[in-house]
């Protein structure tokens, strides 16, 4: 397995350079929160993980269009957890808002 404490402290040093040296709604800075949700999602910190999906589609929602895939990327990674969570009525309700954009956007 994946030493994670020690991915979780790359991320974090990652994330703290991204936010003195980026705006507040820069993509990077949402990729930085996804990866922290992703370690804590594989820890099994399931509020955790969420906090930081949601950080990270919260700027997305902001700086992408609406059918962009990497706002169904976050849709399922939210789904994801709230299905782990045994939270299914809210895990369907992201993971539709995934399968949504992905027949917009995918060949069928």
């Amino acid at each position: 397995m994946g030493d994670y404490s020690k991915a979780l402290e790359f991320h974090e040093k990652a994330l703290k350079i991204y936010e003195k040296t980026l705006p507040p709604n820069h993509p990077s800075l949402a990729t930085s929160y996804n990866n922290i949700g992703s370690v804590y999602d594989h820890m099994g910190d399931y509020s955790k993980a969420l906090e930081f999906y949601e950080k990270a589609l919260k700027i997305q929602g902001k700086t992408l269009p609406p059918n962009h895939p990497s706002l169904a990327s976050s849709y399922n990674n939210i789904g994801s957890v709230y299905d782990k969570k045994a939270e299914y009525s809210k895990a369907l309700e992201f993971y539709d808002k995934t399968l949504k954009i992905q027949e917009k956007t995918l060949p069928p």
